[in-house]
């Protein structure tokens, strides 16, 4: 996001009250909100639950994001959950005062829509893989994803600046955990990645695009 546009974002959202949440707390629990989320630390995931349980992670949010987006912009009940995955920090405000400050500003309306879009394309590749690829291609190709959104270069390595587990991995895929684990296995005895206390290192990121048969076009 532009450096202006996240200015005027923030100071729109500066008159609203913050709230702090721990690691893993829920902060949606499928019903509908009373506001709109604006991030100022941490990440938190939105995601479904099966009706036998099973959890499927549909994107990851992080620093300067906004949530929930389509229930903010469209009659759409919102029937998610929102878990934070990291401590979070957070302003809430009403939004139909969110939605004419957007009216009212079309560099900040335009910067939304490319955020959206481009969270857009990532869940598109996922669903591609999920059709196409087999399990280890789904582990690899969701490594770059996120080592693209969330990782920052250490040299030739790429860190992913957010402590994935085995099942977050696994709930972005529909994968199980024991089978997430597996994959993760082999890409580390490959030397592809590593794992560095809670964070995971990208050590070849190319080599990791191969193995995806990732295709960025």
């Amino acid at each position: 996001m532009a450096k202006n546009t996240a200015f005027k974002i923030e100071e729109f959202f500066s008159s609203y009250k913050r709230f702090q949440y721990k690691a893993r707390e829920l902060i949606l629990q499928g019903d509908d909100p009373t506001g709109v989320y604006y991030i100022y630390k941490g990440h938190v995931r939105l995601y479904s639950i099966s009706a036998s349980g099973q959890e499927l992670t549909f994107t990851i949010f992080k620093k300067g994001d906004l949530f929930p987006i389509r229930w903010a912009f469209t009659d759409n009940p919102h029937t998610y959950f929102c878990e934070a995955i990291t401590p979070f920090e957070v302003a809430k405000a009403p939004k139909e005062k969110l939605v004419e400050f957007f009216k009212k500003d079309a560099e900040v309306s335009f910067e939304l829509l490319s955020g959206v879009l481009q969270r857009l394309g990532g869940l598109l590749e996922r669903m591609e893989y999920a059709v196409f690829g087999n399990a280890y291609q789904k582990v690899a190709s969701i490594l770059v994803i996120c080592a693209e959104r969330f990782g920052t270069n250490e040299g030739a390595k790429t860190v992913i600046k957010l402590p994935l587990t085995h099942k977050d991995i696994a709930n972005l895929l529909g994968l199980t955990r024991e089978t997430a684990s597996v994959e993760i296995e082999r890409l580390q005895k490959l030397g592809v990645c590593l794992r560095e206390g809670h964070l995971i290192t990208i050590v070849d990121l190319d080599k990791l695009k191969n193995e995806a048969n990732w295709n960025s076009s």
